[in-house]
């Protein structure tokens, strides 16, 4: 039994990959419920409170399984991460660029939770200007969890990925074309990351984790004895 966990990794590992991977299926249906039911796009048949309590219940839940990822990344005896990598990004020894993709994720989207709380103090124009944020957080979080995620070869979680950014790129183009005129600026943000993020990350995982020796050049094995997981 100790054999295989050696092997295969410790159960805070399994933990933390099990948070990660939720943590990013909701953070994906939160953007795109987001997405779909702002502005013009809001559904009619959905009363608007309806859609602001999903919205923030899904969040919450993002939040929380964030928080299992992180604690239990953190405790993993496999490296020792320390408690400031996990708000500081790009300071950590194992895969300090990817990891830091993910800190930089959480960083936002705490910044999100903390003006939601003074929402009425910062006014609806800051709080709204805060909370697009979020937007930026998920293909933060998309690609650390393709460049630290060592079971990003699977078959299944390339399809989840997949997944993921498909329903994100389809509704941000589906919202774009139900858009009214005007905000030109943020339309074109919107059209370019949706163009850009598929094509960088196609290019990224066939260039990184799906070649042999990723974890060498991810300074993983440089680091640890025999190699990543």
């Amino acid at each position: 039994m100790m054999t295989a966990l050696a092997l295969t990794g410790s159960p805070l590992w399994y933990a933390s990959r099990a948070g990660g991977t939720l943590t990013l299926i909701l953070l994906t249906a939160t953007v795109l419920l987001g997405v779909v039911s702002g502005g013009r796009a809001a559904p009619r048949r959905i009363g608007r409170f309806e859609i602001g309590l999903l919205h923030r219940n899904l969040s919450l839940l993002t939040l929380a399984f964030l928080v299992v990822h992180v604690v239990t990344a953190v405790l993993d005896p496999f490296v020792h991460l320390g408690w400031a990598v996990s708000v500081v990004p790009f300071g950590a020894p194992y895969r300090p660029l990817w990891l830091g993709l993910g800190t930089a994720a959480l960083d936002l989207l705490l910044a999100v939770l903390i003006t939601s709380a003074l929402r009425h103090r910062l006014g609806v124009r800051r709080w709204k200007a805060v909370h697009r944020l979020a937007y930026a957080a998920w293909p933060l979080a998309l690609f650390h969890g393709a460049g630290t995620g060592t079971d990003t070869r699977l078959p299944l979680q390339l399809w989840l990925y997949a997944a993921c950014l498909a329903s994100v790129v389809a509704a941000v183009w589906w919202r774009l074309l139900k858009a009214g005129p005007g905000r030109i600026a943020g339309r074109l943000v919107a059209a370019v990351a949706a163009t850009a993020v598929p094509v960088v990350l196609t290019a990224f995982l066939a260039a990184g984790p799906l070649q042999p020796g990723w974890a060498q050049r991810a300074a993983t094995a440089a680091l640890l004895p025999g190699g990543g997981r």
